[in-house]
């Protein structure tokens, strides 16, 4: 799981029930998001408005059940 966090924001900012979910947060690195560049797993305008209105971005793990294989460009 990765919890994206807006740049203004520290842990203290976000909700009790997030913190609380994730447990133990270890910084992995920063990132500087424009609607040009593609992440891998999620859409990065739905990363980029959540970090305006909500201040983080949760990505979950993949589905394991959900098949994920990769067909080519």
């Amino acid at each position: 799981m990765y919890l994206y966090v807006h740049e203004n924001k520290t842990t203290s900012d976000l909700p009790q029930d997030l913190i609380l979910m994730v447990k133990d947060l270890t910084h992995v690195m920063d990132l500087e998001l424009n609607p040009e560049i593609k992440l891998a797993r999620e859409d990065v305008n739905i990363v980029m408005k959540n970090l305006e209105e909500k201040g983080y971005h949760l990505q979950l793990p993949p589905d394991p059940l959900k098949t994920d294989l990769y067909q080519g460009d």
